[in-house]
């Protein structure tokens, strides 16, 4: 359990919130989430003791362990990998490096003796004897194969490091868990393995992540960063966006009455309540909304993007056309051979791939940006494309400001590109930075301002919620699943995929598994799983 009392933390004359008062109790999963820079990871900062607040205690429960998802990746490069997860454990390392210490003596005094009987007993309590063998399986549950395993950080990949590091912080059932998105850079299946593994856990859990299935799949309860607040809700994210937007429009509606307004708000917990109780991810002692009070339901001051996307032209009956295509890496590895599929008026299609360079390489093919190593393709003539790259530094290099570089994009005053940023929540002040100095997240907003430009009928998308926050995302998301055109695109976000696509193409060096079906379904049919093993071996 963790209690937060009376917690202020300012940067400055910046005050991110201060009056913060919470107790985090075990068996609970606390989704945090808040806008850009509302102060999300500076909170488990805080928690984890790596930040000093400027008011205010942060308490455990006496005895009880903490473990964080740490963000330096580079932190352990002289351990090997086996060790730095076991150093998750940090008792149990310590116990194990004076043991290590005492056996290697020549002689051992009495004393020695003594520590030595002490340090098994509690090895032993700590179930130091399986600590090698739990790590290892979390290791191949995340993704990090055996061959790895006792290799040097320093000679394993960035995003296998990622995983090393989550099994650090998962290593030894913690008392108290950290997690500052979890997510990142991990491949759809892993992700789904984290999910059932949270979900069993008995501990106190606190995960900031920009992935709404993740937090939805996991979280009992919501803490809201908003404008210098920090509120504890009941329930995941999805319950807290619906419910939110919920009495925002009760809040516009000036001629309802209250008992009008008491009357929707708990028809919509009673609605949503059984769709929890069917949810696959939710055990039954998470009994998310049973204390819910009506009151407790707010509207949100979050400011959501205008990402509106229009057709100029209606698309004819044929879209795309691809025969044989073949995609080779440069160090000689087949992303995927043998792909032929012909893309439907309307279809809305994702590429998913066990290697994500897979969909990178489609992408770039077929926008001519890159030479197939075998096949074509065919865009109808009446296809017009607006693509959304993985890597965006190329459109980024030069000084100027947001206003001239979104008019290189398409046609209209200085007012019109004024417009399309502000829809992007650029401010008046915003518009005049230079493009080269711009945050991940702003390259993002205004790489979709561009494409909005376009009026395009068909959509590509490689990876498009990287680096933006929950309400880009959840903006993002509802106007694609209105948009009439086609879209093809790649991502890991699960909600995104699964709530826009109607067409699933896996591409794999032995060809295509091509589905017209859900993204759940997908992942769930036996079928396809034997079908999957096939084609990778």
């Amino acid at each position: 359990m963790i209690t937060v009392t009376n917690l202020a933390i300012q940067f400055g004359k910046k005050v991110l919130y201060k009056d913060v008062n919470l107790k985090f109790t075990s068996g609970n999963i606390y989704g945090i989430i808040g806008a850009n820079g509302a102060g999300k990871s500076t909170l488990l900062r805080a928690i984890s003791g790596e930040l000093e607040a400027n008011k205010g205690t942060i308490e455990m429960q006496p005895g009880e362990r903490l473990s964080v998802l740490e963000q330096d990746h580079f932190k352990y490069d002289e351990f090997s990998v086996m060790n730095t997860v076991l150093m998750g454990h940090q008792p149990l390392w310590e116990n194990m490096k004076e043991r290590e210490a005492l056996y290697a003596k020549p002689e051992m005094s009495e004393e020695d003796g003594v520590r030595a009987a002490d340090l098994e007993m509690a090895f032993a309590e700590m179930n130091g004897w399986e600590a090698e063998s739990e790590a290892a399986q979390l290791l191949q549950n995340l993704g990090v194969a055996e061959s790895q395993h006792y290799k040097q950080m320093s000679e394993i990949s960035n995003n296998e490091k990622v995983r090393v590091m989550l099994a650090k912080a998962l290593f030894g059932h913690p008392d108290n868990l950290l997690l500052d998105e979890p997510t990142n850079d991990l491949d759809l299946d892993t992700v789904q393995w984290l999910e059932e593994y949270l979900s069993n856990l008995e501990q106190c859990v606190l995960v900031v992540s920009h992935d709404r299935h993740f937090l939805d799949a996991v979280s009992t309860q919501t803490v809201d960063i908003d404008f210098g607040k920090v509120t504890l809700f009941s329930g995941n994210y999805s319950f807290w966006y619906e419910s939110s937007q919920l009495a925002l429009r009760q809040a516009q509606n000036q001629k309802m009455k209250a008992e009008e307004k008491k009357k929707q708000l708990e028809e919509f917990i009673r609605r949503f309540s059984a769709n929890v109780a069917k949810s696959k991810q939710t055990t039954s002692r998470k009994k998310m909304l049973e204390k819910l009070n009506v009151e407790e339901i707010t509207p949100s001051t979050r400011k959501y993007p205008g990402i509106i996307f229009q057709m100029e032209r209606e698309p004819g009956t044929q879209i795309l056309e691809v025969e044989g295509l073949k995609a080779v890496d440069s160090d000689g590895t087949v992303l995927f051979d043998n792909v032929n599929f012909t893309i439907e008026k309307g279809q809305k299609t994702v590429f998913l791939s066990h290697n994500p360079k897979a969909m990178t390489a489609l992408f770039e093919i077929i926008n001519g940006n890159r030479q197939a190593d075998a096949g074509t393709y065919k865009w109808g003539v009446t296809i017009t494309t607006a693509y959304l790259p993985l890597d965006n530094t190329e459109f980024f290099q030069s000084e100027m400001n947001l206003v001239d570089w979104l008019s290189q994009w398409g046609p209209g005053n200085e007012v019109t590109m004024k417009s399309f940023l502000g829809r992007m929540l650029f401010k008046e002040e915003d518009v005049l930075k230079h493009v080269n100095v711009l945050s991940g997240g702003e390259k993002m907003r205004c790489m979709i301002a561009r494409m909005q430009l376009k009026n395009a009928n068909c959509l590509i998308l490689d990876t498009p919620t990287n680096h933006l926050d929950l309400e880009s995302i959840q903006a993002f998301n509802n106007n694609l699943i209105n948009f009439k055109g086609n879209i093809l695109f790649a991502s890991h976000d699960h909600e995104f995929i699964n709530t826009v696509a109607d067409r699933i193409i896996e591409l794999t060096p032995k060809g295509t598994i091509d589905k017209l079906t859900t993204y759940d379904e997908y992942i769930y049919d036996e079928t396809i799983k034997a079908q999957k093993e096939k084609m990778y071996v």
